[in-house]
């Protein structure tokens, strides 16, 4: 059996290339599919399944492209509702890949159509096998239950089937079995996931907190209590799955514009995405630019921050980044990046046109400022847990989705430090800031991390 893992950093996603025999499949692939087609071609395999183990809703994915690319099958669980051509897939069914064989474990909690792969090689009964759950359980944690609540299933609906997903049919499988899901740490569709992107049923039953024994009722309450607030894009992302999107060759690349015409299309509304990392923004940048970097998270962050309808124009360093920004934004379905500033900000500047800057401080500079100026307002922009964990004393948790409707509970007018982990979050949050108005922005460069590591004091 061949097996490989493919994981996307920036949407902390997981997918996979499974073949035997020169047939394979692909589980949850993410939307730009080429490397799934070079893979396979490489390893002489053809494609012969695209498996979704649910409906995605932070990503969009590149099934139907994949299928129409390949002649392949595309598989979800029965109760997928998709609009397009598939296999609607129920417990117990099998696909096969040359002496692979592919088992469907109905395990609905996260969505109600999630499906469980079991993944068992005929042609050598002593491999082990592997099974590929999606959202439902991950490493260190298991599945939201709280995504699809519009769809007529209340968030404890949803837990109490995943409790008996995970205690009536993952746990039944062998210790020994290895667990792959779609996502790991960063994914907004679970709270405390691990850094590994792979475990086994052992130790999953062993060290996720989750899955330890308790009734059916604590499991709902501790799994509807506290959770991340749903972003927007994922309902909108879930429905584009379910008919399936177009394929990436078939989107408009943004055209060049000069900066003329960028400043034009500043003031009709357009939103002015600036891509670079949050130093380069932080020493000029478009006045009004929102400040999601390439480095980072960008795809999920992209989708939670960028309106849908909103006309996108890119600022970036080069082409290639323009381009590295569109297969981002389109990962979570944002296809309306009509432009790109040629040039860049040289040429932006060239054209004397009015700069934006934002300071960038150390901890050091943080600390120092928060001792000799009692006016100072600090703004961690992590989420409420991380927050809760350790944070500057008197800053305020403002998370960066919702710090735009935060804003005034703060004063515009004094000096303000946004903090979040490490620096990605506080520059996107300094660029909302920057455009409502607050006129002393300082981005901690290195976030809470930093200032742990540099032993100052935390509360929390």
């Amino acid at each position: 059996m061949y097996f490989k893992q493919f994981y996307l950093g920036c949407l902390a996603h997981a997918s996979y290339l499974i073949g035997s025999g020169g047939e394979a499949a692909v589980v949850d692939p993410q939307r730009d599919v080429e490397q799934y087609i070079n893979e396979a071609e490489a390893e002489g395999l053809k494609i012969k399944f695209v498996i979704e183990t649910h409906l995605h809703a932070d990503f969009v994915s590149g099934h139907r492209e994949l299928a129409e690319r390949t002649g392949a099958k595309i598989v979800f669980g029965h109760k997928a509702g998709a609009v397009l051509d598939y296999a609607p897939a129920k417990d117990g069914d099998e696909f096969r890949i040359g002496e692979v064989v592919l088992r469907v474990i109905e395990t609905p909690g996260h969505t109600p159509e999630s499906i469980s792969i079991l993944v068992t090689d005929a042609g050598a009964p002593s491999q082990t096998q592997k099974v590929l759950t999606g959202d439902t359980l991950f490493i260190g944690d298991v599945g939201r239950p709280d995504l699809v609540s519009s769809k007529g299933f209340t968030a404890e609906q949803m837990a109490g089937m995943l409790y008996d997903s995970l205690h009536g049919k993952l746990l039944k499988l062998g210790d020994a079995v290895e667990v792959w899901p779609a996502h790991g740490k960063g994914s907004l569709c679970g709270r405390n996931m691990s850094n590994e992107t792979s475990s086994t049923i052992g130790l999953q039953r062993r060290f996720n907190y989750a899955l330890r024994p308790m009734a059916k009722e604590e499991f709902v309450k501790m799994m509807t209590s506290d959770l991340p607030e749903v972003p927007a894009y994922f309902s909108k992302d879930a429905e584009i799955n379910r008919g399936g999107a177009r394929p990436l060759a078939e989107l408009p690349r943004p055209v060049a514009l000069a900066p003329a015409e960028v400043n034009k299309l500043a003031g009709l509304g357009a939103t002015i995405l600036d891509v670079r990392a949050n130093t380069e923004f932080g020493a000029g940048h478009v006045p009004g630019a929102l400040n999601v970097g390439l480095g980072g998270p960008f795809d999920s962050w992209a989708g939670q921050l960028i309106k849908f309808d909103a006309p996108v124009v890119i600022v970036a360093e080069n082409e290639s980044k323009v381009d590295e920004a569109v297969i981002g934004l389109a990962r979570v379905g944002i296809e309306n990046a009509i432009g790109y500033l040629a040039g860049g900000m040289d040429a932006w500047r060239h054209a004397g046109l009015d700069v934006r800057a934002i300071a960038q401080i150390s901890v050091d500079d943080l600390s120092e400022l928060l001792s000799s100026q009692k006016d100072m307002q600090v703004i961690d922009v992590r989420q409420p847990g991380e927050y809760n964990s350790g944070h500057v004393p008197s800053a305020v948790n403002a998370p960066l989705a919702r710090v735009g409707e935060r804003a005034t509970e703060f004063d515009p007018n004094r000096r303000t430090a946004v903090i979040c982990g490490g620096g990605f979050r506080s520059s996107a949050a300094t660029s909302v800031l920057d455009r409502l108005g607050f006129k002393n922005l300082l981005n901690v460069l290195g976030g809470t991390s930093a200032w742990v590591k540099a032993g100052y004091p935390v509360e929390g």
